[in-house]
């Protein structure tokens, strides 16, 4: 009797533990691309994510304005790539690496135009955004967000 309940158990916890990982790979990601600036009257912040992140970019950037100049919002597959977040000049290419226990494997590509400014390797944690600053556009910094929903 004692040895069916431990079996029980044991795959009870096998099957909760298998659950985060199977969970992460069905997540849901936005990609962004946020132009950040300084200005006067500030319009109000995107809707989510970017309302939920507007005052953590603030007190990081140091701009008062975050305009999401093109996004994309796509279901982590492993193996799966060639997803974009572009704006006229940019764009963001991510390629999903695979899924570990601290969260997914990115492989990221900033172009602008069709030259390559950024190539990097990141971890995309469940728990917080990844938020990468891209070059100086103007008066303005290019930010890369990433967000796993």
């Amino acid at each position: 009797m004692m040895r069916c309940a431990l079996l029980v158990l044991l795959g009870l916890l096998v099957s909760l533990g298998a659950q985060p990982a199977e969970a992460r790979r069905n997540r849901r990601v936005w990609s962004g691309l946020v132009m950040a600036s300084n200005r006067p009257h500030p319009m109000p912040a995107a809707p989510r994510p970017m309302h939920q992140l507007h005052a953590t970019l603030q007190r990081t950037f140091g701009y008062n304005q975050f305009e999401v100049i093109g996004q994309s919002h796509r279901i982590l597959r492993n193996g799966q790539g060639d997803w974009l977040a572009a704006s006229k000049h940019f764009s963001l290419h991510v390629d999903t690496r695979g899924v570990t226990r601290d969260g997914y494997r990115v492989h990221l590509k900033l172009y602008q135009d069709r030259q390559i400014l950024l190539e990097t390797d990141a971890t995309l944690s469940q728990s917080s955004p990844l938020v990468i600053r891209g070059p100086q556009v103007g008066s303005g910094q290019l930010l890369l967000l990433l967000v796993a929903q």
